[in-house]
């Protein structure tokens, strides 16, 4: 189970990295949209860190123009 958290955790760090770089997004500008510190948006995309709250994931997610969207399957 851990194993699937962590990838999960991977692949949603990749994704608003990669949307940051695609919005020509630096780590300052991206944390001042949030709003957040620079600190936690690095947590935020440190895949081995587990403990990031849904809230931060939306407020990243609309930081870059997405829309999170979390579902049961």
């Amino acid at each position: 189970m851990a194993a699937i958290t962590h990838a999960i955790k991977e692949i949603i760090a990749d994704q608003i990295a990669a949307a940051m770089k695609e919005s020509g997004l630096t780590k300052a500008a991206m944390a001042e949209r949030m709003p957040t510190s620079h600190r936690q948006l690095d947590r935020l995309l440190d895949p081995t860190v587990q403990s990031v709250t849904l809230d931060t994931l939306r407020r990243a997610a609309s930081a870059v123009g997405r829309t999170l969207r979390v579902e049961l399957v």
